[in-house]
């Protein structure tokens, strides 16, 4: 089922984003092209709780979405970085705060069609404020704090728009309950 790639071509490579173009042959001999393929760098968000669980969310604004939203704490993994210590960097960026233990939950392809990267998750507990924010020249993140139950009713009214952080979130509350932490 695999398709072969017969010719692939860079049309557009910037700090933002890296499109190729793929000449792509099929099982059946049928020629797909051009078939864009997005080169994004891995990413690392992680379901973050606080010494007394209480779940830490980031709101930001999202230009693709056109709205402010809220979401997970997380972002790229830079080149030779462990997603581990990718998460750590970003929780500590984004959040200020640093974490006693920090759990892989998933590892997720955000869109396997034309997407190269992937999504890596984790549970990260025992949350305490490090320090101050230390954010990119293009971000504006404010840091949010949440029950666990008002978490579950944001999944429950479906008011947490990013896919992948939905994801996340469910592999963090199951990853939760295995460890008798949460029973709902």
């Amino acid at each position: 089922m695999d398709w072969k790639i017969k010719q692939s071509e860079v049309v557009l490579k910037d700090q933002w984003i890296h499109v190729r173009a793929d000449q792509c042959e099929m099982p059946d001999g049928k020629i797909i092209e051009p078939y864009y393929v997005l080169q994004y760098p891995d990413w690392a968000n992680a379901l973050a709780l606080t010494k007394d669980l209480q779940v830490i969310l980031i709101r930001q604004y999202r230009h693709g979405l056109g709205k402010t939203i809220i979401e997970l704490p997380g972002g790229n993994i830079d080149p030779n970085e462990a997603p581990i210590d990718a998460v750590r960097r970003e929780l500590l960026e984004e959040t200020g705060y640093a974490f006693e233990e920090i759990l892989p939950t998933s590892t997720v392809s955000p869109n396997p069609a034309n997407h190269a990267n992937l999504a890596y998750s984790f549970l990260a507990l025992g949350g305490v404020v490090d320090q101050a924010q230390a954010l990119e020249q293009y971000e504006d993140i404010r840091v949010e704090l949440y029950t666990l139950e008002a978490l579950q009713e944001m999944l429950d009214q479906n008011e947490l728009p990013q896919a992948m952080h939905v994801s996340s979130i469910y592999y963090g509350l199951k990853k939760l309950k295995a460890l008798g932490l949460w029973q709902h």
